[in-house]
Formats: C-alpha cells, sequence, structure tokens
C-alpha cells in the first residue's frame, strides 16, 4: 500500500511517534515542511522539553510561543511550539477561571509540580490541550489559522497513554472544567481529523515496538497513521549474490581474482586479507538485507500504509531536512 492508497486530506493534526534513535524529530519536522509546501501554513509542536525542533533547524531555544521558522519548498510557512506544561497550565487557569496571575503565584509554590506528579495525565491534558486548541483556532475571518498541526509526540512505547487523555483523568475529575477539556481535548484526537504516524528503522526491536504501538492505538479506539520507515539503505548487490552470500558465504578467491583482473591487486598476501575483508563485508550485507526483508514484512501484515525515507549520506541538516521533505511530497503524504 502506498502513501496515494489513502485519503489524508481531512486530516489536520499529525501524530509523530518513535522508539528512541529512529529519527522521530527528524521526520516530523520533514513532514511538517512537506505539509507546509505549496502556500500553507503548519504548525510543528514539541512537548517533551527537549528543544529537539530547535536543534534540527539550528536555532536557538524556543520560547513558549508560536513563532515563524523555515520557509517551505514551494512557498508556505512553518511554524514552531515548544509547549511548557507550566505555561500551558496558566493558560488553563486563565481560560476556565480567569486565575493567569493567581497561577502564576501558585507555579512558585510548585503547586503546578505537584498536581502534575500526582495526577500525571493532567500533565498530558494540558500539552495536547495546546496542540489540539491550535488545531481548532480560527482567525477572524472564520478560517482556521493553520492548515495542519505536527506533534512530535513521545515515544512509542508512552504515545497510547498519552493521547487517551479522557481515560488518564477519569480517576481525577469525573465532572466540571478539567472533564470537559479533555472531553474537548479527546474529541479532536479521536476524529478524522487526526492520524498517528510511527516512525522505525528496518531492525528487529523498532519494528516490534511499532506494531505493539500499532495494537495498543487500535484497543484504544485512536486512529492510526502511517508508517515511516527511516534511514532505508538501498542494496548495492545483485540479488543473486547476495542469496548466494546468505546461504553459503562468499568467496574470498573470487574477490581476489576480481580484484587481480581490474589491476586493484596483485597478488600479495595483502591483496588477499583485502578480499577476505570484502567478502565479510558482502555477507554481512546479505544478512542485513534479509533481515530488512523480514521486517518489512511484518510491517506490511498491519495493512498500513508505509513510507520508505532514505538514509541521508552526510547526516541529517538543513538540507535534508528539506531533502526529506521533498521526498514525502513525491509519496503523496502532502
Amino acid at each position: 500500500m502506498t502513501a496515494r492508497d489513502t485519503d489524508w486530506d481531512g486530516v489536520r493534526l499529525h501524530v509523530v511517534t518513535g522508539k528512541g534513535g529512529t529519527g522521530k524529530t527528524t521526520v516530523a519536522a520533514s513532514l511538517a515542511l512537506a505539509l507546509a509546501s505549496g502556500g500553507r501554513k503548519v504548525l510543528l509542536v514539541e512537548v517533551e522539553g527537549r528543544q529537539g525542533i530547535a536543534q534540527i533547524f539550528d536555532l536557538p531555544p524556543l520560547p513558549y510561543e508560536e513563532r515563524k521558522i523555515a520557509v517551505a519548498p514551494g512557498g508556505g510557512d512553518v511554524h514552531a511550539l515548544a509547549v511548557d506544561p507550566e505555561e500551558a497550565m496558566l493558560d488553563y487557569l486563565e481560560m476556565f477561571y480567569g486565575m493567569r496571575r493567581a497561577g502564576r503565584a501558585l507555579t512558585k509554590m510548585g503547586i503546578v509540580d505537584f498536581a502534575t506528579t500526582v495526577a500525571p495525565g493532567f500533565r498530558d491534558v494540558l500539552v495536547t490541550g495546546k496542540t489540539t486548541e491550535a488545531v481548532r483556532r480560527r482567525g477572524k475571518d472564520g478560517r482556521r489559522v493553520y492548515d495542519a498541526v505536527v506533534l512530535d509526540a513521545p515515544p512509542t512505547g508512552r504515545v497510547s497513554r498519552f493521547l487517551n487523555v479522557t481515560q488518564e483523568v477519569a480517576g481525577l475529575a469525573r465532572v466540571g472544567p478539567i472533564k470537559n477539556h479533555s472531553d474537548l481535548v479527546s474529541g479532536v484526537v479521536k476524529s478524522p481529523e487526526t492520524a498517528v504516524h510511527f516512525v522505525t528503522v528496518l531492525e528487529e526491536m523498532p519494528v516490534q515496538e511499532t506494531l505493539d504501538g500499532i495494537a495498543e492505538l487500535r484497543s484504544a479506539g485512536l486512529p492510526v497513521g502511517g508508517i515511516f520507515i527511516n534511514m532505508v539503505r538501498e542494496s548495492l548487490l545483485p540479488k543473486a549474490v547476495l542469496d548466494s552470500a546468505v546461504k553459503g558465504g562468499f568467496d574470498a578467491a573470487e574477490i581476489a581474482l576480481g580484484l587481480k583482473a581490474a589491476g586493484l591487486a596483485d597478488g600479495s598476501s595483502d591483496a588477499t586479507a583485502v578480499a577476505e575483508a570484502l567478502a565479510e563485508e558482502v555477507v554481512e550485507h546479505a544478512r542485513r538485507t534479509e533481515l530488512e526483508k523480514t521486517e518489512r514484512a511484518a510491517l506490511q501484515e498491519t495493512g498500513i500504509p508505509r513510507y520508505e525515507l532514505p538514509l541521508l549520506a552526510d547526516g541529517v541538516d538543513l538540507a535534508g531536512l528539506y531533502e526529506l521533505a521533498e521526498t514525502i511530497c513525491t509519496k503523496g503524504v502532502a
């Protein structure tokens, strides 16, 4: 299944999660650029306090305010917001109680930290609430302020609990503003306007976490989007060579003859050592390719759209982000 097999035109909140080390923030940033391409306005949100967005765009630490950070391919703007739970709490107190000034006093007393420690689900309501408010927000002309919002969410193992805010605050408040607010947040998160995307690499543990995460989301009634398979390396060897290497290794003598025929070796012991080292590399490459094939098959069984993104040879920098954004656009996601 490809990106074009799924209609995401109505999706406004793209939640991106993944196991640590899979490039979750990189994919979220690239997706934001892709969604903004062609003149759209997109908000990129982070909630973990790592300032990952600032680092990846080579910017100073982001304050708790929405600000433009990049121009997308073909025009369009990407804005960013680093959600701070304390500031989100002040927004909440202002919105429901008109208590921003009193809230600052409570913050100094440590009440906010106490509340979010005793009831961790409340913290998630605060930060997801800020994100879903941006999704719903309309300008004076009645149009949505943002065409899309991309949320760089917590890792796969915590994302279901993070998004399932109604369940998390059920024991905290059954009526009142907190309950109403969580219901409002949940209404956006569980709606067709939201899609939760998983980022993985073709290795056993990240793929298994992805499969477990998808199962958890489905069980909780949360909307699954797509799977971004990141850092994909194309094989440079023919299939016949790879199959031979997996079955019985690879003949170093054959490589040595090839090196000699190409004028790259003279049959010395050093040339033999080089040939043996190359043979080991071929076998290792073949085994990795076989493992990746197995992991691809496991992801395919989910029936979820999959999008492969290349390994960037020069590492992730601004140019790399735009390269990935272009790749995402060509796959029809944006």
